[in-house]
């Protein structure tokens, strides 16, 4: 009877509880907009640049110019709507006038109102219509004419293209609709639509691309992969199942690949064998995996010759740059990588440059990610760039004229936080560079000319906003520009997280995270404490440039808390392949450790700080980890909130698991430890959140963290989101979060 009742009374007090407490006000919701000029763009015409810049009096527009070395104040926005109003034109009151663009007429700039573009001339203080011209393409259609459907692949030429139908690749020439397949199916199919194959009649786009006169096409088998369903109850007028393919750690099938060629004039088709072992990945020229692109090639068909790909293997510790020879094709391998434990998903890419043809292949072979430069052939010519114990990130820009490349660095400057951005300019063929934003503590973002002869570098830190400074391309100051204007944002009680440095559990390496504290803080008084939490290992979601309210952090201290957010060893990729991969063969439990210990230093030296009434909260991985701390250090964490956790990766996404703990040892399912095994250790307060529709982390997972618990005999609450996937932060569920730990955690010793 108990057990049967649990579920449903822990909603019963949930909403209770919810009843009783309004739900808490997000402080700083709106109050990014109290922050003048917390950006800054530039819009070039040659030497001379454009910028809008906010004052508490208004907005006005500044033009620079990089010989002159300094910057004038033009017009107002003010100016421009009272011109336009003067000509009779209405709805101004309320309009922003965010960017003008330079003009080759004396004392004009453009700009846009209501899609009609205008001439602002600030001498005169009028506007003027920019007439709409009509000019006329090589085919002698006007340019604004109907452009051609969406799913027309032209040839060069523009007398042939291709498209699907159903599930099958079409080619049309000289009138003719050729079907060129006839092995198109769901799940291995030619059409990128969503609903490929239930309309056999209407034409849609196409994964085949073409090279010439051939055409190519690669397709993802993924017709052997398990389903995965969820169910909309929603859905209008009846609930409906959603089921696609998920592949899971230890499953026996995973996806294949097939490509095929065809030359356009003669048809004939030709399959290549593209795979060489089982459960090797291609990855494709610009293919985005996991947010990020692997491969800086042409475009697939851009190189009539043939085209470069990735191959990985199902471990992820080995990689090879290969090249598919469409005359012949055959495959042939250019460079082959191979990182214990695993690759670096986020960082890893290939760039094949197309003036040079040289290949710049990412590797943490010395265990810092560097970019080494090869010849076509595959044969390394040198290191790009300085050696050392830094990370290189992503290629922000290749100057084709001095071949000098702009890579994004963390940890080039040894006493700086390495989390934080830095530019690096390298010479392709050298094994030098120059820090072009050498200024340290500070996250910096920069942005290139037009001329690509200067840049704007943009930086701020976790207490201060945008600073704003125009250097050239050898990193010489020319000009600084301004900085936000924070005033309005401090007026309100607004005050920055505490920096810190906390070192692991280990007591070698440096944790680097943020400390948030009420607004009224009193140090003579005892706060309890909560641990906001995302374990990796992709990223750590620590925030070290300015932010008004990360996470609704700083929302949450104002109610009476000391909110952390530290990272532990294997959260950031940005940290070099001992670090990132501090989690292999420990997904659940890695962790863990680091965040009781760095709580438990930085109470030592705050004793504001009361460790009698810690609570812990995440999402997604931070969800599996606040459950999972909960359960492992039941006397240490009071409360927990963990929303839509991978609380048994085993029946999560096959990457995750098999990239970040590994593969199976004996091929079998269910081989990664999981939170459920823990359930027995329940003392304090729990609330799982999961919303019913989240084909990422399915809420399956939540079910059987919540079956376990049942069976274990343990008191939780759980609240399930209907119609929500994987994305929850709105105002209801950050309330959920806000008022769990208002009544379980405020009084002293509660949930114990």
């Amino acid at each position: 009877m108990w057990k049967n009742s649990v579920l449903f009374t822990s909603l019963a007090i949930l909403s209770q509880a919810w009843a009783q407490e309004p739900p808490s006000p997000f402080r700083y919701e709106s109050a990014g907009s109290l922050v003048l000029n917390s950006s800054l763009n530039l819009d070039w015409y040659e030497n001379t640049f454009y910028y809008r810049w906010e004052t508490p009096n208004g907005t006005s527009f500044y033009r620079g110019n990089v010989n002159q070395k300094q910057s004038e104040c033009l017009f107002s926005e003010e100016d421009v709507k009272l011109a336009l109003t003067q000509k009779g034109i209405d709805g101004v009151k309320s309009w922003k006038l965010y960017r003008v663009e330079p003009s080759t007429k004396k004392n004009n700039v453009k700009f846009s109102f209501k899609a009609q573009d205008y001439l602002y001339d600030w001498k005169q203080k009028t506007v003027s219509v920019i007439a709409k011209k009509e000019t006329k393409t090589s085919v002698g259609q006007a340019k604004n004419s109907k452009p051609a459907p969406y799913w027309q692949k032209f040839n060069a030429d523009n007398s042939a293209y291709i498209f699907a139908k159903g599930n099958q690749l079409y080619l049309k020439k000289a009138d003719k609709e050729i079907r060129l397949s006839d092995d198109g199916e769901a799940d291995f199919s030619f059409n990128t639509s969503s609903n490929a194959g239930l309309d056999t009649i209407k034409q849609s786009g196409t994964n085949a691309v073409w090279a010439g006169d051939y055409i190519i096409s690669w397709r993802e088998d993924k017709r052997m992969i398990e389903d995965m369903s969820v169910i909309s109850s929603l859905q209008q007028p009846r609930p409906v199942t959603r089921t696609y393919k998920f592949p899971m750690p230890g499953d026996q099938e995973t996806a294949d690949y097939a490509v095929e060629i065809w030359d356009s004039k003669t048809l004939k088709k030709t399959k290549v064998d593209i795979i060489e072992e089982k459960d090797q990945r291609l990855i494709l020229p610009g293919q985005l995996i996991n947010g990020r692109t692997y491969l800086f090639a042409s475009r697939l068909g851009g190189d009539e010759e043939g085209v470069y790909f990735l191959r990985r293997n199902r471990r992820n510790d080995e990689v090879e740059l290969c090249r598919l020879h469409f005359a012949s094709a055959k495959v042939e391998v250019l460079i082959k990588e191979k990182t214990v434990p695993h690759m670096n998903e986020q960082l890893f890419s290939v760039h094949v440059l197309d003036k040079t043809k040289d290949i710049l292949f990412w590797s943490e072979r010395t265990g810092f990610g560097k970019y080494y430069r090869y010849n076509t052939k595959g044969n390394l010519l040198n290191r790009v760039g300085p050696d050392g114990d830094y990370v290189a990130g992503g290629i922000h820009h290749f100057d084709t004229v001095s071949n000098a490349l702009f890579i994004d660095v963390y940890g080039f400057q040894k006493a700086n936080n390495p989390y934080l951005k830095q530019y690096l300019r390298v010479t392709l063929d050298q094994e030098g560079g120059k820090l072009l934003t050498d200024l340290p503590d500070v996250q910096h973002s920069i942005t290139l000319s037009t001329n690509k002869r200067y840049f704007l570098d943009q930086y701020s830190s976790i207490g201060k906003a945008g600073v704003y400074e125009l250097r050239d391309t050898s990193g010489r100051l020319i000009m600084h520009l301004g900085q936000a204007d924070m005033s309005g944002l401090t007026g309100i009680g607004w005050r920055a997280p505490e920096q810190v440095k906390v070192q692991a559990t280990d007591a070698k390496t440096d944790l680097y995270g943020l400390v948030y504290t009420p607004s009224d803080f009193d140090p003579a008084k005892k706060y309890p404490v909560i641990s906001s939490v995302y374990p990796g290992p992709q990223d750590d979601f620590v925030p070290h440039s300015f932010v008004v309210d990360d996470n609704y952090h700083q929302s949450l201290a104002d109610l009476g808390y000391v909110v952390v957010q530290l990272p532990s060893r294997g959260s950031s990729p940005y940290r070099g392949l001992k670090f990132h991969s501090y989690s292999y063969g420990n997904m659940r439990d890695y962790a863990l450790e680091d965040n009781k210990s760095t709580l438990e230093a930085l109470a030592k030296e705050r004793p504001y700080m009361d460790l009698d009434r810690v609570g812990i909260f995440g999402h997604s991985g931070g969800g599996f980890m606040s459950a999972t701390a909960i359960l492992t250090y039941p006397k240490f964490y009071k409360v927990a909130v963990a929303a839509s956790g991978n609380y048994d990766p085993n029946i999560y996404t096959q990457w995750w698991g098999e990239t970040y703990h590994g593969l199976s040892p004996d091929g079998k399912k269910g081989y990664i430890p999981t939170a459920l095994e823990l359930a027995a250790n329940l003392e304090g307060k729990l609330l799982l959140i999961t919303g019913d529709v989240d084909i990422n982390v399915h809420p399956a997972n939540t079910f059987r963290l919540a079956n376990a618990l049942i069976k274990a005999n343990k008191y939780f609450d759980m609240m399930v989101l209907p119609g929500k996937d994987h994305g929850l932060g709105d105002a209801y569920y950050q309330n959920l979060i806000h008022n769990y730990f208002k009544n379980h955690l405020t009084k002293k010793n509660e949930g114990e």
